[in-house]
């Protein structure tokens, strides 16, 4: 895997990663999981921060497109929340 800088998983992991991440977010019950609208912009906010490597949040350790698909999860930057 490359190291790339403000890339989401998708675009900075092999197949077969980024596959099994997603296989993890469509396994989250819908009442858990945040409208695809809100999904989108969560990632477009994660996309624009120094925190993600590769797919992965430096801050918490989560890949980004986990995490954002959560209702009840948020940014783990508590000094400058991005959502």
């Amino acid at each position: 895997m490359r190291e790339c800088k403000r890339c989401l998983l998708r675009q900075a992991a092999e197949d077969d990663t980024w596959a099994s991440v997603m296989e993890k977010v469509e396994k989250i019950p819908a009442r858990d999981r945040v409208p695809d609208g809100i999904y989108r912009e969560r990632l477009e906010a994660c996309s624009s921060c120094d925190y993600l490597i590769s797919g992965v949040c430096m801050k918490c350790g989560c890949y980004v497109e986990f995490r954002a698909a959560h209702r009840r999860m948020k940014c783990p930057d508590a000094a400058a929340r991005r959502w």
